[in-house]
Formats: structure tokens, sequence, C-alpha cells
């Protein structure tokens, strides 16, 4: 009992400074691209993405040098599908989410590529005949090799933006130098939440471990559920915030954002660091992950069910209503009843 209540402690402890810290990263990168004028669908795909998604990358270091493997691609997968249907669920409960038509046609669909791409790299037994499934440090290579595809999409994003903008709303250069301390605190919000982000790390691994010894369950529960929605806080409350403050392109770009930044970056390094042993129960998780996605696609439409089907014939009026939201909640709340009746109905099983 006393194992249980301080690997509890740890895990608490880990994801609050894996929260405060994901926050100050955010706070001081957004600070300086606002001040070089990036947009906020940029800053959302990009430094926001990044930002939120480094709990998971932390926690995923650590399981990786601690030998955790089943922890680091559980937490991946668990936070990619809380993502959609937690943190969007949540973020269109409070408001409807408006949806740019670049994210509709680019963003999400290339979101949906990386799980695919996840999906078959880790088919090893069925595409190569092989033992056990497995992603090597050649399929992390694969994964990371898509991000810079990603990088470039949004480098043209930005220049198309940066051409839109007259001259009388560029930054006057009178005003430059006196940006000076705010960079400054910036930069140091930004050091600081790295240091934050890797204590928390270290305790929300320790604690998960520790938890799943003493509950007798299994590392990848804990990571889909515990850790996983733990390292998604970052992402809950930045898309909460931004669609209670209406800025909807951050909510969404965030999630998004962070999916591919979590397939190809997170588990990309993860592998090439590490090869990670792919159970074959997370192949229904990794299915959760490609229909959250597509179902996603289909909601931003508008419509009966029929026309949502033909989305490359709707252009404009992309939205997430409240009705949705709750949608994804309940299908949320779902899949961690099946995550629960799977876990332990395996342990029931004669071996």
């Amino acid at each position: 009992m006393a194992d249980m209540v301080t690997s509890i402690f740890l895990i608490i402890v880990g994801l609050v400074l894996l929260v405060k810290g994901a926050g100050w990263l955010v706070d001081g990168s957004v600070a300086i691209a606002r001040s070089i004028g990036i947009s906020d669908l940029i800053i959302g795909l990009t430094i926001v993405s990044l930002g939120t998604s480094a709990p998971e990358l932390l926690v995923n270091l650590v399981a990786i040098l601690q030998g955790n493997t089943e922890l680091a691609l559980g937490n991946v997968v668990g936070s990619n599908i809380a993502n959609i249907l937690l943190i969007l669920g949540c973020a269109a409960c409070v408001t409807p989410l408006g949806v740019a038509p670049s994210t509709v046609f680019k963003e999400i669909p290339f979101s949906l590529l990386a799980a695919v791409v996840l999906a078959v790299l880790m088919s090893d037994r069925v595409l190569n005949g092989a033992p056990v499934d497995l992603l090597t440090r050649g399929d992390g290579l694969v994964l990371m090799s898509f991000l810079p595809v990603f990088f470039y999409y949004l480098v043209g994003i930005s220049k198309q933006q940066s051409s839109s903008v007259s001259p009388e709303d560029q930054p006057s250069p009178e005003v430059q130098p006196e940006k000076k301390g705010t960079a400054l605190k910036s930069s140091a919000l930004i050091v600081l939440g790295l240091v934050l982000l890797c204590a928390g790390g270290e305790a929300v691994v320790r604690g998960a471990v520790s938890l799943a010894t003493s509950l007798g369950v299994s590392e990848k529960l804990v990571a889909l559920t515990i850790v996983a929605i733990g390292t998604s806080l970052p992402e809950l409350v930045t898309s909460v915030v931004a669609a209670l403050r209406g800025n909807a392109d951050i909510a969404i770009g965030n999630v998004v954002g962070s999916n591919i930044f979590n397939t190809f970056w997170i588990l990309g390094i993860s592998a090439f660091l590490s090869p990670l042993p792919v159970s074959p129960d997370l192949f229904a998780d990794i299915g959760v992950m490609i229909l959250a996605t597509g179902l996603l696609i289909f909601l931003i439409q508008k419509g009966a069910p029929w026309q949502r089907m033909f989305f490359w014939r709707q252009v404009t009026g992309h939205v997430i209503v409240r009705w949705e939201g709750a949608l994804l909640l309940s299908l949320y709340v779902g899949y961690l009843s099946f995550l629960i009746m799977r876990e332990f109905s395996s342990k029931t099983i004669p071996a």
C-alpha cells in the first residue's frame, strides 16, 4: 500500500512539473514567435505542438533509458488518441471550433498518413513473416524522414502569409529595442520549462512503472491511460484556453501538430535509440488512432452524413460543434472501458 501511494505521488508531482514546464516552454516560444510576426496557425502547428509534445518526448526518453520500451510506445499511441477524442472533444464542448481549409485538406490528412505509416512499419509479422513485430532503428529513421516534408510545407504557408501582410501591418523597426527585455524573459521561460520537463518526465516514468507493479497490471495499460492522459494535459489546457479565447486555429493546430510530431518525431527518435517491441494488442489501439483521425475528417464537414462522405467538395464552413465534441468524449470513455476490460480479460485466460 505504501508503495502504491508513493507511486501515485510521484506521478502527480511529475505531471504537475510536466504541465508547468510545458506551459512555460509554450509561453516563451509563442512570445518570441509572435514578436517576429508568425501567425496563430503556424504557431499552433509548430511551436505550441512541439512544446506540448515535450512531456511525451521526455517520458519516452527516460523510459527507453530505463528499458521500459512498452511504456514508450503506449504513451505516444495513447496520447494521440487522447488528443483527438478527449482534448478536441473538451474544446468543442466549450465552444464550436472553426477549422481552416488548409488544416482540413492538408494537416489532418497528414496526421492520418502518420498513423497509417506507423501501422505499416509495425506489421513485421504480416508483411515480412518475422517472428515478432518490432519498430527498428531503420523504422525510426523512416518516421523521422517525414518530418522535414511537413516543415517544408509549413515554411511554404508562412511565406504565403508573410507576402499577404501589407507593409503598414509590419512591426516598426523603432519598437524592436523595447522588446529586448521581453525576449530575455521568454528565453528564461523556455530554459526553466525544459528543466521542469526533465524532472517531471523522470518522476512520471518511475511512478508509472512502480504503480503497474503494485497493481499487477501491464505497463502498457498504465502508458495508454494514466501516462497518456497526463502527458496530454498541456494539449488539453492549451486547446481549451485557446477555444475560450476564440483562437480555434491554435486549438486545432495544437492537436493535429502534436499527433504528427508524436508519431514522426518522438516515436522516430525512440525507435532509433532503442528498437521497440510491439505487443499484438497494440494493433487494436493503432486501429483506434486511425479511426479517430478519420472520424475527425468526417465530423468537421457540414450537412447530412452522405454529403460529408464527399468532403473534397466542401471548401468552406468546416466546424466541430458541441454535440460532435460530446460524441468524441463519449467515444474516449468507451475506449478507456475497452482497455480496462481487455487488461483483466487477458489475465483470466489461462496460458
